[in-house]
C-alpha cells in the first residue's frame, strides 16, 4: 500500500460557513453623501442610471449589507422603485469605454420608497462582491417619467476609500438594456456598507479506508491547486472531481506515492 503524505497550504479546522458578522450593517468602506449635490438624474422605467464602483483588494472578498442613496423629492406619482447591483461586460477588473457596460443584475435590494427625498437604506442578501472588481448600482422604477420621476441626487468628484471607489462616471439607459457611458461627469450618490471575507482554509477529514477529503467553504472564487514539490513554483490546477453542496466545497483524494501539496489560487 503507497503511503501519502498530504499537506495542505492552510490547515485549520473551522465551521464550513461564512463568518458570523458582527454587525448586520457592516462597514462603510465607501461614500459620497456628505458632498454637496450639483446636479440629479430623474428615474423612471424609461430612464435607468448605473453607478459605477470599484471594490477593494480583501483577497476574501466581501459581503454587500447595504447600500445608502441620497434622493430628492420626487415629481408626480412614481412607482416600484428598484436598486440593484450589476456585473460589467468584459474584463471585471478593468475598464475599457468604449465598449463595456452594464451586464446583468446579481441581485436587487430591499427598502423604502425615496419619494420624500433624503437618505435612505436597501439591504442585500446573498450578493458577494469580488475584490478589485467593477460593478454598478443601478437604479429604475416601475412607471415612467411622464407619470412621476425619483431623482437622485449628483456630485462631480471621484470618491475613494478603503480601496473602494465611487467613479466620476456612470452609464444611462431607456430600457435596462442598451447602455450610454457618460465619462468624467456626475457620481450619483451613494454609500456602501460591507463585510470583507476572511481568505477560505483549507480542512482535511479521513473519508473511510484508503482515502481522505479535502473540503473548503464555497466563497469567492478560488481554485484548487496541487503540487509534489512544496520548494517548486509548479503549481497547477487540481486533476481531482470538486463536488458543491453549496455550502461546502469538496474532493476525495485517493492514495498515490510521495507527497501531494494543496492550495487555494485566487
Amino acid at each position: 500500500m503507497y503511503k501519502q503524505k498530504i499537506i495542505l497550504s492552510v490547515v485549520s479546522v473551522i465551521a464550513l460557513l461564512l463568518p458570523q458578522m458582527a454587525r448586520t450593517q457592516g462597514v462603510l468602506y465607501v461614500s459620497n453623501l456628505a458632498l454637496t449635490p450639483t446636479g440629479s438624474a430623474a428615474i423612471g422605467s424609461n430612464s435607468w442610471v448605473a453607478q459605477t464602483i470599484v471594490t477593494g483588494n480583501s483577497s476574501g472578498g466581501y459581503v454587500l449589507n447595504s447600500v445608502q442613496l441620497l434622493t430628492d423629492f420626487a415629481s408626480g406619482t412614481p412607482g416600484g422603485f428598484v436598486v440593484s447591483l450589476y456585473s460589467k461586460t468584459g474584463d471585471p477588473h478593468s475598464f475599457r469605454i468604449p465598449g463595456d457596460a452594464p451586464q446583468s443584475s446579481l441581485g436587487s435590494l430591499g427598502g423604502s420608497d425615496p419619494s420624500t427625498g433624503g437618505i435612505f437604506t436597501y439591504t442585500a442578501s446573498g450578493i458577494m462582491l469580488s475584490p478589485s472588481t467593477f460593478y454598478f448600482v443601478v437604479v429604475t422604477a416601475a412607471t415612467p417619467t411622464n407619470e412621476g420621476a425619483y431623482v437622485w441626487s449628483a456630485e462631480a468628484t471621484l470618491t475613494q476609500g478603503n480601496g473602494f471607489s465611487i467613479d466620476d462616471s456612470f452609464f444611462s439607459s431607456t430600457d435596462g438594456s442598451s447602455w450610454t457611458s457618460h465619462i468624467r461627469q456626475n457620481s450619483f450618490q451613494l454609500g456602501i456598507y460591507a463585510t470583507a471575507v476572511p481568505p477560505p482554509n483549507l480542512i482535511i477529514v479521513t473519508n473511510g479506508p484508503g482515502s481522505m477529503r479535502i473540503l473548503w467553504p464555497n466563497s469567492g472564487s478560488y481554485t484548487l491547486q496541487q503540487n509534489t514539490n512544496l520548494a517548486s513554483t509548479n503549481w497547477v490546477a487540481s486533476n481531482y472531481v470538486i463536488t458543491n453542496n453549496v455550502v461546502t466545497n469538496f474532493c476525495t483524494v485517493a492514495p498515490v506515492p510521495g507527497n501531494s501539496f494543496f492550495r487555494l489560487k485566487q
